[in-house]
């Protein structure tokens, strides 16, 4: 056995000394440690005080006999091995101390040496391998404690934990919203300021830019390609600033040989200028491919068929509307009805005819916008407030686009303004439950002809 493990420990109990001598002489050699009781109640005794394996007890004894005895052993001690010794006389009276005293093992006198020790053996086994198991139960338990202990203190780290990166994700979220919205109000400020060259339409390119939105969104593109086709109405001319303001004015229609070839490369100088933009890159796209046709006698690449993209035609059908009624196009203005005539005999060369569906269907929304919208002065506006119309000065520059919402920091400044300059503002405001998506009503923006 190994040094660290004790030897084992028999108790026996029997009234005749000569009977205790000699078991003990038999088990010395095994390298038991060996205790003597006398008598039945010194067992008990003994086992009090004392850590036993087994207990060995002689039937026939004085005032408590083994089967009293043993039973009291299986009361008090279960654990604790028990093998009786008993005479052939005393089989009935065995018979009941098995049942009673649990005992696990007799053995007749006079014993075979051979047979006690294994038997002893077998019940030190025993012994020791439930005290192994209860060890092993004592540790799973505490082993499942201290786990259950873990995963609580762990449960409530990545509790913890989540919502910090909940929290994180929020702030990033609202981050990252604002920087957008801040992006598109760049976008809306610097198409409004090339809308300030002379002869500009004031909100000409938001017009463009919402109605191609809107055709796209009848048309049931995905919502990126909606917002890109936005930003493309928004931008759409900004390969023109390069151009004289003669050639501005001009109709398209009245222009010669040499100006029609230096107006069209404004496509091309839109995509150069929107290109280093990460963000903008297929919005360069469309500006590039604005004026192509299916039918490939567009510019600058001569796209026919598939080749076009959908997104394109788009941009290139409300673009030519546009233009056809503010007078860009022809030195002929067009009315609403003659330009949707006029697009409307485009389908099949120009653009497919799903485009041109989706764009009439644009045109014919009714304006709710004022049914959901009131106006307030500039005193009357408050923190949280929407505005539902972007607001702009008498020449078009963009002050707050649609949708921006009103701080405390935003509603000082506009009131501070309102005194110290006695000017009156007018702003459009959502009410509380707006129905959607909002823009302006359709009535293209109109002004002197202008290039398209």
């Amino acid at each position: 056995m190994e040094a660290d493990i004790p030897p084992p420990v028999v108790l026996f109990v029997d009234d005749e000394p000569s009977i205790l001598s000699a078991l003990r002489r038999l088990v010395r050699p095994a390298g038991y440690r060996c205790l003597l009781a006398s008598s039945g109640a010194e067992g008990l005794a003994l086992l009090a005080t004392e850590p036993v394996d087994v207990v060995v007890s002689d039937m026939r004894m004085p005032e408590m006999d083994g089967a009293a005895f043993l039973e009291k052993v299986h009361a008090s001690h279960p654990e604790v091995g028990r093998i009786l010794l008993t005479g052939y006389a005393d089989i009935q009276t065995t018979v009941a101390a098995v049942n009673l005293g649990q005992i696990q093992r007799y053995i007749a006198k006079p014993w075979d040496d051979r047979e006690l020790l294994a038997a002893l053996e077998d019940s030190i086994s025993r012994r020791r391998l439930a005290l192994q198991n209860q060890a092993l139960l004592d540790l799973t338990a505490r082993q499942n404690a201290e786990l259950a202990a873990l995963n609580q203190d762990l449960s409530q780290r990545v509790k913890a934990r989540t919502q910090e990166l909940e929290q994180v994700n929020a702030m990033l979220e609202r981050s990252f919203s604002q920087v957008k919205d801040n992006f598109l109000l760049s976008i809306q400020v610097f198409s409004g300021l090339m809308e300030l060259r002379e002869g500009g339409l004031v909100g000409y390119s938001r017009f463009v830019a919402d109605l191609a939105r809107r055709t796209a969104r009848h048309l049931g593109l995905l919502q990126r390609e909606q917002d890109d086709l936005h930003i493309a109405g928004l931008l759409h001319e900004i390969g023109k600033i390069g151009l004289p303001d003669a050639l501005l004015h001009k109709p398209v229609s009245l222009m010669n040989a040499e100006e029609t070839a230096r107006y069209r490369r404004h496509t091309l100088n839109g995509e150069a200028a929107l290109l280093p933009l990460a963000e903008l890159q297929h919005v360069a796209r469309l500006v590039r491919s604005q004026h192509e046709r299916i039918d490939g006698h567009g510019f600058p690449d001569g796209l026919a068929g598939d080749a076009v993209p959908l997104d394109a035609q788009v941009l290139s059908a409300v673009s030519d509307f546009c233009s056809a009624v503010s007078g860009r196009l022809a030195e002929k203005r067009y009315t609403p009805q003659q330009a949707e005539q006029l697009i409307r005999g485009g389908a099949g060369t120009r653009y497919v005819h799903d485009v041109v569906e989706a764009l009439q269907k644009a045109l014919a929304e009714a304006p709710t916008q004022a049914e959901h919208e009131r106006e307030l002065g500039a005193h009357e506006i408050q923190p949280g407030m929407v505005l539902s119309r972007d607001l702009l000065t008498p020449k078009g520059t963009l002050l707050l686009a649609a949708g921006h919402v009103f701080d405390a920091r935003m509603v000082k400044q506009i009131k501070e303004f309102a005194n110290r300059e006695g000017v009156r503002l007018t702003f459009s405001i959502r009410n509380d439950e707006p129905p959607g998506p909002r823009g302006p009503a359709v009535h293209p923006p109109t002004a002197a002809p202008q290039a398209a």
